[in-house]
């Protein structure tokens, strides 16, 4: 089950805030909301329960051994348990084919490669348990002493397929009690409303298109197909994730959660630096504080920690030498401008450091779009104008005219307009009563509206409703 789904929009999710809401106290509250978690979590294959459950008991026991052992250098086994397992997990449910696959290739051998689908968000959850571990074992996080807590934190529907990933830290308080007001219920469904129209009215538009220019037989059609492709796609990855983030956010401030950023405007960057502080910042703290820090960080080997980092961020997205590449790439991107050009790149004018930025995203953009290297080599030769294709063909300007407002709004939208009104708002309506009614009922209509316009291309698209990180 995904967010964006009618299932869960009009049934599983009214449910469960009613019987949350009705609940007389945060213990049974928190009852709930595992049971409507794993309730969830069974929609995609019940048999993965199981795997959850047992990987919070595996790293709720091992916080509790760290304790028990504090001061003795018996404690760190309970984090080398934690990664032994946690690692294993991954490697046996998403990489185990990958790896099998290519000792074929290598060695000549017919060994059966798995045919299991990795459990979904296997690679979040796994990641928040080993960040427990670590932090209690570095005394920065209070070990959790309740294992129905400890699975609340492991287990919430809202976060757990998608992320972003939580640190026990930032919410081992809310846990134990967390206030319910009117106030986190209606910022919270707006955030969720505008989350769910960023997937639905953007993401899902423009991905189809993608899908049809970049879904070609030897070559695209033409150089302005191959282009348009790549930047619908760079268009679509943003607004799928941003808004399953907007929309995880959303929920877990409506149960009284507050869940940390995951997105800030990452196509404004004017570096490939900036852009991955600015994308998927769970993710690239998480790296930064539990791989590259404890490697040596910028004080000793900066380069191999960059290489082992940016290997490992391939890795995480994707069993595949597309996703691998991918993580080099970026690794390579990162590493130049840290050593060789990153100063000049900050004295550039503001146009060609964004637009180096962009071109060097939507190159990005590419390799992880194709798992099939052949494809990506054909695509990238279509954008320059390689195999004797046309500048620009009938099909591609009719598509394109098709779906020009939502590509306007994408591109605008993705820019920090939106929070720039919105304060501009407030701060009229500070000074006030009467402009702050209106802006009220402004943003209350367009919170309406987004909510139902969504639902409505929800009950249209019944074929394309992908969500791309879903298999993370």
């Amino acid at each position: 089950m995904v967010f964006s789904d009618l299932l869960f929009i009009y049934l599983f999710l009214p449910l469960c805030l009613l019987c949350y809401y009705i609940t007389p106290n945060s213990t049974v509250r928190n009852g709930v909301l595992i049971i409507f978690s794993l309730l969830f979590y069974s929609f995609g294959e019940p048999v993965w329960v199981l795997l959850l459950v047992v990987s919070s008991a595996v790293d709720y026991l091992n916080g509790l051994f760290i304790e028990r052992h504090r001061g003795k250098k018996s404690a760190v086994l309970g984090v080398i348990v934690s990664l032994v397992f946690n690692l294993g997990v991954l490697v046996l449910f998403k990489y185990s084919g990958f790896i099998v696959t290519n000792i074929n290739a290598l060695t000549g051998l017919s060994i059966d490669v798995p045919k299991f689908s990795p459990p979904v968000g296997v690679s979040f959850y796994t990641f928040q348990t080993i960040s427990y571990t670590v932090d209690v074992y570095r005394g920065k996080a209070p070990v959790q002493h309740s294992f129905f807590k400890f699975l609340l934190y492991v287990s919430m529907f809202f976060q757990l397929v998608a992320g972003p990933i939580v640190r026990y830290t930032d919410i081992s308080e809310q846990l134990g009690k967390r206030p319910i007001t009117a106030e986190d219920l209606s910022a919270g469904f707006s955030r969720f409303a505008f989350g769910l129209g960023k997937k639905v009215i953007i993401a899902n538009c423009v991905g189809e298109a993608a899908d049809l220019f970049l879904g070609f037989d030897k070559l695209p059609s033409s150089v302005l197909s191959a282009w348009s492709g790549i930047i619908l796609f760079t268009l679509q990855i943003y607004f799928d994730f941003s808004g399953y983030s907007d929309m995880a956010i959303g929920l877990g401030r409506m149960f009284g959660f507050n869940l940390t950023e995951n997105f800030n405007y990452p196509y404004i960057s004017r570096s490939a630096t900036e852009f991955w502080r600015r994308w998927h910042i769970s993710m690239g703290s998480f790296f930064r504080d539990y791989v590259y820090i404890p490697m040596g960080g910028n004080r000793r080997h900066q380069a191999v920690n960059l290489a082992v980092v940016w290997l490992l961020t391939g890795l995480w997205h994707g069993a595949s030498w597309n996703f691998i590449i991918w993580g080099a790439y970026f690794g390579i991107l990162v590493t130049a401008e840290k050593f060789f050009y990153g100063k000049a790149l900050e004295k550039l004018p503001k146009f060609f450091s964004h637009l180096y930025l962009l071109i060097a995203v939507m190159f990005g953009w590419a390799i992880f779009y194709f798992e099939d290297l052949h494809a990506l080599g054909s695509c990238l030769t279509g954008m320059f104008g390689g195999g004797n294709i046309p500048l620009i063909d009938d099909i591609t300007v009719s598509r394109l005219e098709g779906i020009c407002f939502v590509i306007i709004a994408a591109v605008i939208l993705s820019c920090p307009v939106f929070p720039a009104v919105t304060n501009k708002l407030r701060a009229a309506s500070d000074k006030s009563k009467g402009t702050a009614i209106a802006v009220t009922v402004v943003c209350d209509v367009l919170v309406i509206a987004v909510f139902l316009v969504s639902s409505l291309l929800l009950v249209k698209q019944t074929t394309y409703n992908p969500f791309l990180y879903f298999r993370f």
